[in-house]
């Protein structure tokens, strides 16, 4: 069984994360969606459980897609899944540098290859960071991400 890991902070998930999840789900048996707690990037906006839950509402159209959020390596969530790749989507030729060196590592760290998707260029443009300064303003976000996400969005900026 060939099952991909697609590992991302989620926060909050949008179009370009679902064109990517989709486009996976149809080269792989499985799919494990992985929301992880990047250390790296500032505070989250939504806890690991709330990322879960609007990954699991947008994408529960896959019949071949799982989700799991977790707060280790990567390359740990890809040996406990039994990941046969992981895959990443990319934006723009500035991803690239940054996910080929965290490729290279993870290869080296447990053997399992990376695989980039990317995406359309409807979506190169779209960034979870930028999704949340729109909100935050009261911008309009719901061409950029799933109902339910433009939804939390709107709940967590109601009172600022």
């Amino acid at each position: 069984m060939r099952i991909a890991l697609i590992p991302g902070s989620f926060d909050p998930v949008h179009n370009g994360h679902l064109e990517v999840i989709e486009r996976a789900s149809r080269l792989f048996d499985e799919v494990v969606v992985a929301a992880l707690r990047n250390p790296q990037k500032t505070e989250p906006l939504f806890s690991l459980d709330e990322r879960r839950e609007m990954l699991e509402k947008s994408l529960g159209h896959l019949a071949n897609v799982r989700i799991v959020s977790v707060s280790t390596l990567v390359v740990d969530v890809a040996r406990d899944v039994g990941a046969t790749a992981i895959v990443k989507g990319l934006r723009a030729v500035s991803d690239f540098e940054n996910e080929l060196q965290m490729a290279q590592m993870n290869k080296e760290l447990s053997g399992v290859e990376t695989l980039f998707i990317p995406t359309s260029s409807a979506h190169s443009f779209i960034a979870s960071r930028l999704l949340r300064e729109v909100a935050r303003f009261r911008g309009d976000v719901t061409s950029f991400v799933p109902e339910v996400v433009a939804t939390r969005l709107q709940e967590k900026f109601a009172d600022e």
